[in-house]
């Protein structure tokens, strides 16, 4: 079995072929819908938030609306996300922060993103590389943590997404920075489709040859 870890390009290149048409698996119209979509996956899924943000969007299609909100009325919109009273202050905090800062434009650069309410660095990589095709850095979830373990990319006893800064500063040198953007929604794909947390499927998985974890 080859090292993986010597070779990420490898399974960038086999997942590809596996997930040809892996992107952001959250719906959003602009810019500033996509920042509210990644604030309110924040514990949970992408499923979820992909049936609230409809009726969500539908009432405040705009920063300037969110801005303006009753924030009351955004809590009752993204009730079932979790985290609502937090999630609808820093959703309104950031539109706020946006239309007196940046002049009502999403920033495009990791550090004026860092600078809105809700947005950590997840998050800011997920907006920089979907929003505006920047790889500043390489989005770690809990999909991408765990199959990084299994796959020796990163030691086993880091791979948690609490890890998730540690982790960055690993791959980022192990991969190729064209490939930072896309790299982690090939792993959050395959993690949902083959490598399940639980009861993974090693026998059809296009990396068993390279994988350390495979039980094939």
């Amino acid at each position: 079995m080859s090292d993986a870890k010597k070779n990420p390009a490898s399974i960038i290149k086999l997942l590809k072929k596996q997930y040809p048409y892996s992107k952001i698996a959250l719906d959003y119209g602009n810019l500033f819908q996509l920042v509210v979509a990644v604030i309110l996956s924040a514990q949970c899924t992408d499923v979820r938030v992909n049936k609230v943000t409809p009726a969500l969007f539908k009432r405040f299609p705009e920063v300037s609306d969110f801005a303006e909100c009753d924030v009351h009325e955004l809590e009752k919109l993204i009730y079932s996300t979790g985290f609502y009273k937090n999630k609808a202050k820093n959703i309104k905090g950031a539109a706020q922060k946006t239309m007196k800062d940046f002049g009502g434009k999403v920033p495009d650069t990791m550090e004026k993103l860092l600078s809105l309410p809700g947005v950590a660095r997840k998050t800011a990589n997920v907006v920089l590389s979907s929003g505006f095709g920047r790889n500043e850095g390489i989005v770690v979830d809990t999909h991408v943590a765990r199959i990084c373990g299994l796959l020796g990319l990163v030691p086993k006893k880091m791979s948690d997404a609490k890890n998730a800064v540690k982790i960055e500063k690993i791959l980022v040198k192990l991969v190729q920075k064209k490939d930072w953007g896309i790299f982690s929604f090939l792993m959050i794909d395959h993690g949902r489709a083959i490598c399940i947390a639980r009861r993974p499927k090693c026998e059809i998985c296009p990396l068993n040859k390279i994988c350390p974890s495979s039980t094939v």
